[in-house]
């Protein structure tokens, strides 16, 4: 198999994060407008459980690329492109990281329990603080916002060099021919 594609863990990671975080982002901007009711409260605590399932898949995430780095992007990527890629990549782990942060963070300001999964009690990380609640919600808005463009961005690339360039960058992240 080819050294260009990466691993099996790193592309089920990559999708699997992937599928939850466009889904997370599809339900916080659709609960935020509902009517306080039993359905937006069960919404927003399974919306809670899987931000701290993404926290923990980013964990595991960072830490299998930090011993098994990615592919090199083929030769005929530009410089600047490689540069931007690497850059994109790791403010794109930064706001995967941030958002179920700063998610827990506003849980806790605003004294509400988390349960994971209605199984067991998450602790907060803040005290009950109507200020604090403020600026994590105004946080976890723009982090939502901000991690929008860069997925856009993000996809948009990856088009681009499979349907433009016609190189390999989108097939080495793709299901099949993974490296061992």
């Amino acid at each position: 198999m080819s050294t260009q594609h990466y691993r099996a863990v790193a592309k089920w990671l990559h999708w699997l994060i992937a599928l939850l975080v466009l889904g997370m982002l599809g339900v916080g901007l659709y609960m935020t407008d509902m009517r306080l009711s039993p359905q937006k409260i069960q919404l927003y605590m399974t919306h809670k459980s899987v931000g701290l399932t993404v926290l923990a898949l980013m964990l595991l995430r960072l830490a299998y690329r930090l011993k098994n780095p990615p592919p090199p992007l083929p030769a005929s990527v530009a410089g600047w492109q490689k540069t931007a890629s690497h850059a994109s990549h790791a403010f794109l782990y930064l706001l995967l990281f941030a958002m179920p942060i700063s998610g827990w963070l506003m849980n806790g300001a605003s004294g509400f329990p988390m349960k994971y999964f209605g199984l067991v009690r998450v602790p907060d990380l803040l005290a009950r603080n109507q200020e604090s609640l403020a600026l994590f919600k105004t946080v976890h808005f723009y982090i939502a916002w901000t991690l929008i463009a860069v997925i856009t961005v993000h996809v948009l690339a990856a088009l681009k060099h499979h349907f433009i360039d016609r190189d390999s960058v989108l097939r080495r992240m793709l299901p099949g021919n993974s490296n061992p």
